[in-house]
């Protein structure tokens, strides 16, 4: 195994245990995604915290293995070929940890791909949509005097709000009775949409009752209950 020393991110984030799969991130709805995935399937991990207050995202040992300088990130020593692999993108690690370990992904190919399919659904449009719906809502962007902005988005979080809905009429999960990878991308995102951003009665959350159902499911789960506290903030 090469030496996680190589890589510039340890000179600010030193690996207690190198042989350890290394998570930088902070629990924000990206962030806990790879948390709870890695809680989920029990796979060993080192988790570091960027913060953003400290501004550690832009830093340069943070920028060489994300130049977006996003969270999360990992860098896993035993990746494909036994060799280290530094990879960013919630959405591309969770199907990387998902394949690495034959968990919460269907074997089947053309379930795999439908899954993947949720996966982009939350990454083109659940997330930006219900983040952008918090900016205008919840933070500075709730001073504009020009309130459409925030119309867009509410409308279009219902939008993909509704969408949800149909697909879990008479499913347990995303995916059916099988809770996967797609149900680990989107609820994080639902949770911070009606806890934190305070945006339940803004959106009419309770017209989606199958989305709630959902919602409280997910949030009884062990290692979600456990990774939205990942890592701890300082």
């Amino acid at each position: 195994m090469s030496q996680l020393s190589n890589f510039p991110i340890t000179q600010k984030w030193p690996a207690q245990h190198p042989e350890r799969l290394q998570l930088y991130s902070l629990p924000t709805p990206n962030g806990i995604k790879v948390s709870i995935l890695l809680e989920e399937i029990g796979l060993e991990y080192e988790p570091h915290l960027v913060s953003f207050e400290r501004n550690d995202q832009m830093a340069p040992e943070f920028l060489s293995l994300n130049p977006n300088n996003k969270i999360p990130a990992i860098l896993d020593p035993n990746g494909p070929g036994g060799k280290p692999l530094a990879l960013f993108e919630s959405g591309a690690i969770l199907i990387y940890l998902a394949e690495k370990t034959g968990k919460f992904i269907p074997q089947d190919a053309a379930a795999r791909y439908e899954t993947i399919q949720w996966v982009m659904f939350q990454m083109g449009g659940v997330g930006p949509m219900f983040g952008q719906l918090g900016f205008f809502h919840k933070f500075a962007g709730k001073e504009f005097e020009d309130k459409r902005p925030l119309e867009r988005y509410v409308g279009e979080s219902k939008r993909l709000l509704g969408v949800l809905e149909q697909r879990l009429q008479g499913r347990d999960w995303i995916m059916g009775e099988h809770y996967t990878i797609a149900d680990i991308a989107i609820f994080p995102w639902v949770r911070c949409l009606v806890g934190f951003y305070g945006a339940s009665e803004l959106v009419g959350f309770d017209n989606f009752p199958n989305v709630a159902r959902a919602l409280k499911a997910f949030e009884a789960r062990p290692a979600v209950v456990k990774g939205v506290d990942i890592p701890k903030r300082n």
